[in-house]
C-alpha cells in the first residue's frame, strides 16, 4: 500500500515557541535540483515586532546570568548539534547541494564555532576591560557589557547552518539577545537548530527566528527603536547603505556585510557588540 508523505511547514521561533506567522503567509522550500522540500513560514513586520519584545524581555534575565553559565549553555548547544550531525547534514546538503562530506564538514564547523565562543564566555572581558591609571586616590575601572537587542541578518549565499551560527554565537555570549533572519532560500538548518536551542537551556527569547525575506524584514528591525544594534552580515546584495542611513535614525550599532558564507569567528565579533563601561570608585586613604 503506498501513502502519501506529509509536507513539514516550518514555523517561526519566538520567545521560545514556535508559532506561525501572524500573516498567515508561508513560501516554497525547494532543494537544489528544484525539488519542493518543505514550506516555511514567510515573516512579517507584526512577528518581527513579537520578535524584538521577546528578545527585550530575555535580555535582563540572560545578561544577569554569570558568564560561566553562558558559557555552559553554548557548550550545551554544540553537544545537541552533536547529536543530530546526520539530520543536519541531510538538510544542508538537500537545500545547498554539493557532496555529502562538505555539508558533514559545515556541520562540523558549526559545532566547533560553537565550542570556541563559550571558551570566550568568562574570557572576553578580562582581555577587554581594564584598570585605568588615574591621578588621584580612585579606582578607575573599564569594564565591557552587553548592547542590547541585537537584530541580525545571517548570511545568504551558502554555508545556510555555519553562517548562521557564525553571527548568532558571538552576539549572544556576551549577554546580547538576538532576532535573526536566516538563509531565506535554505532555511530548514535554521528552524532546526530552533529547536535544539528550546531544549538546550537556552532561555525564551534570547534567540528568535524569522524566516522569510531579508528585503522585507531588514527595513522594519533596522528602524525599530528598542533594537540597539543590527548586523548587516547577509545584507551584501541589499541597499545596506540605507538600512545603515535607517538605523542611525535610531542611533544602532552597524556591523557591515561579511565576505563569503560565514563571518570570520574572533574577539572582534564579540567586541563589537558590547558597550565598554568605566566606574570610579574612591580607595581608602590611610
Amino acid at each position: 500500500m503506498t501513502r502519501l508523505t506529509i509536507p513539514k511547514t516550518y514555523k517561526l521561533f519566538i520567545g521560545g515557541k514556535f508559532p506561525r506567522s501572524e500573516s498567515g503567509r508561508s513560501y516554497r522550500v525547494l532543494s537544489r535540483k528544484g525539488a519542493f522540500v518543505a514550506n516555511a513560514a514567510q515573516g512579517s513586520r507584526k512577528d518581527a515586532r513579537d520578535a524584538v519584545r521577546a528578545a527585550r524581555g530575555a535580555f535582563p534575565g540572560w545578561s544577569g546570568a554569570t558568564a560561566y553559565n553562558r558559557g555552559q549553555i553554548l557548550y550545551r548547544i554544540a553537544e545537541m548539534l552533536e547529536g543530530r550531525r546526520a539530520q543536519f547534514a541531510e538538510e544542508i546538503q538537500t537545500l545547498e547541494g554539493g557532496s555529502a562530506q562538505a555539508a558533514r564538514q559545515q556541520v562540523e564547523r558549526a559545532i566547533d564555532l560553537w565550542v570556541w565562543y563559550a571558551g570566550w564566555a568568562d574570557k572576553y572581558a578580562q582581555v577587554t576591560g581594564s584598570a585605568n591609571p588615574v591621578a588621584g586616590p580612585y579606582f578607575n575601572l573599564s569594564v565591557p557589557e552587553p548592547t542590547g537587542v541585537v537584530a541580525i541578518v545571517a548570511p545568504q549565499s551558502g554555508g545556510s547552518l555555519l553562517g548562521l551560527v557564525s553571527v548568532i554565537a558571538p552576539a549572544i555570549v556576551s549577554g546580547n539577545t538576538v532576532v535573526v533572519i536566516p538563509s531565506e532560500q535554505a532555511p530548514l538548518p535554521a528552524i532546526s537548530l530552533a529547536e535544539v536551542l528550546a531544549t538546550s537551556d537556552l532561555p525564551g527569547g534570547v534567540v528568535n527566528i524569522l524566516s522569510g525575506s531579508p528585503a522585507e524584514l531588514t527595513p522594519w528591525l533596522a528602524a525599530h527603536a528598542d533594537v540597539n544594534a543590527i548586523d548587516l552580515a547577509g545584507c551584501g546584495e541589499l541597499d545596506w547603505p540605507e538600512l545603515e542611513r535607517t538605523a542611525s535614525d535610531t542611533v544602532k550599532r552597524v556591523l557591515f556585510p561579511v565576505q563569503g558564507d560565514s563571518a570570520d569567528p574572533s574577539l572582534e565579533r564579540i567586541t563589537s557588540l558590547v558597550e565598554v563601561k568605566t566606574v570610579w570608585h574612591t580607595k581608602a586613604v590611610l
